[in-house]
């Protein structure tokens, strides 16, 4: 039996709208104020995508910075993963309107629906593509354009969202020599579906004039539901990926951001400070499957990866759908 490749992360990127959108924009339609915003949520400030740009736009800024950093050219892929609840179309997939507008001509290319958990679900199916022996480079990116789906008179779940991309080059670690993958999980319970979910535009609720007139297509959420199940979920992550290594060994967590509020409490419950986690949610807003590889970018610049230690990333959100990635920088 052939010995597992090691993958290593080659190479990030990201890419998040121009347009900003302060919580004081909400003020002129719903029955809430900046200071009420911040204090049940941490966003201030999210980034909705132009009327012109779409998913694939966002994800084709995130993955040419990716593959700079990496060093390597769009025709070297393989295999190229998108993870998006917001597609640019019902069909055909996100990931094949990148591949064509990136010129990856040698790669194949395929979406995943994980909502939240999205990049990392494809984080770990890229790596398990390169560890097999199946494709040396795959260019993984999450990228969500959720503004188009929310619901504005819903003052709960429309103040939570914001659109944006964050992409990843892997490769064989010898070939990269960082951010090698150690360990992954991915984890599901889809008697919670409710929590978070969009009735509408399924074979279950076909599209029609009353089901749009209801907003059935649109993102609806059971906030207290869903704050439970997160704060479990990330603690329980980190827990186990840390179980067999010392604190100091950690450098960093990079968790999804779906609420300030979320990050505190788990944090609470693993008796640590929030010192070792990086936490954008303020400027960004929750951007679904963009959330964990904008925040990843983002340490990577700022050189919060730090050579030789540990990097955890967690995520969990609809389905429900959880997942973590252990790396060693």
């Amino acid at each position: 039996m052939a010995s597992r490749i090691r993958v290593g992360i080659a190479g990030t990127g990201a890419y998040v709208p121009e347009r900003v959108v302060s919580n004081d924009w909400f003020e002129e339609i719903l029955d809430t104020n900046d200071e009420w915003i911040v204090q049940r949520t941490g966003i201030r400030e999210r980034r909705f995508a132009a009327e012109d740009e779409a998913t694939s736009d966002l994800c084709v800024h995130a993955a040419e910075e990716a593959l700079r950093n990496a060093g390597i050219t769009a025709d070297e892929l393989d295999l190229i993963i998108v993870a998006t609840i917001s597609p640019d179309f019902q069909l055909p997939s996100t990931a094949v309107l990148v591949q064509d507008r990136l010129g990856a001509t040698k790669a194949g290319a395929f979406d995943v629906v994980a909502a939240c958990s999205g990049f990392v679900t494809a984080l770990h199916t890229g790596e398990a593509f390169i560890a097999a022996g199946r494709a040396r480079r795959v260019l993984v990116i999450g990228a969500e354009t959720l503004s188009r789906f929310l619901n504005f008179e819903d003052r709960g779940s429309c103040i939570i969202f914001g659109d944006g991309a964050g992409a990843a080059v892997l490769m064989p670690h010898g070939e990269c020599g960082q951010g090698e993958i150690l360990r992954t999980s991915l984890g599901a319970d889809g008697s919670g579906y409710e929590f978070i979910h969009m009735p509408g535009g399924g074979t279950r609720l076909p599209a029609t004039v009353e089901t749009v007139q209801a907003n059935k297509h649109k993102i609806a959420l059971k906030g207290r539901e869903t704050f439970k199940f997160a704060v479990q979920r990330m603690s329980s992550l980190i827990r186990e990926f840390m179980e067999d290594h010392e604190p100091e060994e950690l450098g960093l967590i990079v968790p999804h951001q779906v609420n300030r509020r979320i990050i505190d409490a788990a944090l609470d419950r693993l008796d640590m400070t929030d010192e070792k986690v990086l936490v954008n949610i303020q400027k960004y807003g929750n951007t679904s499957a963009a959330s964990v590889p904008v925040a990843l970018h983002e340490a990577v610049t700022q050189d919060r990866c730090i050579p030789g230690k540990l990097v955890v990333l967690v995520a969990f959100g609809a389905g429900l759908t959880w997942g973590g990635t252990l790396i060693r920088w």
